[in-house]
């Protein structure tokens, strides 16, 4: 595996007539999770975009060592997978339905789902704890149980990199819990996960913090480093604080 996942070189993305993303460049490692966060507008969202070829942009995006814009689209799709933030989905589908669309990269044309493709729908959605109602339409759940299933659909690929926006949306204590376990699970796996979160003390349970402020890198580093701790401080304008509650990092209002 190459050591470092995704990397972005002089990256400007425009939105209407304004740019939001000036001249970033990083470089997430392989087999960790990083959190990318700052305040609202910062342009995280969209990074998360770019890194996953579904914004133009200016500057160049490497996924795994390869140009990301001249990788086939199918190769790119089974190599990474995106999980959006308050992502649509067609409600007369059954979550299992839905939770399959994640094996499409994987399928030839029309082909009907193989051994493979069922057994990484089913292990999916057991992760999200969403196997139950497999057989339900994507309409009839909670917002909580929809945002479950779209993540079935996001693992189901077994991509090697996985960008997730705002995956907590949604989803009640105990379940961002499973979300955190889950997340280890896969990096211990030697998955890369990238993650767009406003919960900074959850982002904080990264390995690495990516910290942005008006389409701008501010800062990249371990999430247990003093200097990440001050970039955060400073681009919510020193009204957090970073303190340590046990062998974790807690972000505390001022």
């Amino acid at each position: 595996m190459n050591s470092i996942a995704l990397h972005a070189s002089g990256v400007r993305a425009t939105l209407g007539n304004a740019e939001v993303l000036h001249g970033i460049s990083l470089a997430l490692p392989a087999g960790r999770w990083t959190s990318i966060v700052g305040p609202n507008g910062a342009g995280k969202s969209t990074l998360l975009k770019v890194l996953a070829g579904l914004l133009p942009h200016q500057g160049q995006v490497q996924l795994l060592g390869q140009p990301l814009a001249a990788m086939p689209g199918r190769r790119r799709a089974q190599q990474l997978a995106w999980l959006g933030q308050n992502e649509q989905g067609t409600d007369d589908l059954s979550a299992w339905d839905v939770a399959m669309l994640g094996r499409l990269p994987h399928q030839p044309w029309l082909a009907a789902p193989s051994a493979a493709d069922l057994a990484a729908v089913e292990q999916a959605l057991r992760a999200t704890q969403a196997w139950d109602w497999r057989d339900r339409s994507l309409g009839e759940l909670s917002g909580g149980e929809r945002q479950r299933v779209l993540l079935a659909r996001a693992l189901a690929v077994q991509a090697q990199v996985l960008l997730m926006d705002e995956p907590l949306a949604n989803l009640d204590p105990p379940h961002q819990a499973d979300w955190l376990a889950l997340v280890r699970g896969l990096v211990a796996q030697g998955k890369t996960v990238v993650s767009v979160l406003h919960e900074i003390s959850m982002a904080l349970q990264a390995d690495e913090v990516v910290v942005m402020a008006a389409g701008q890198l501010v800062h990249q580093g371990a999430s247990g480093d003093a200097a990440t701790h001050r970039a955060l401080a400073r681009v919510f304008d020193q009204r957090i604080a970073i303190q340590a509650l046990g062998t974790e990092w807690v972000a505390v209002p001022k």
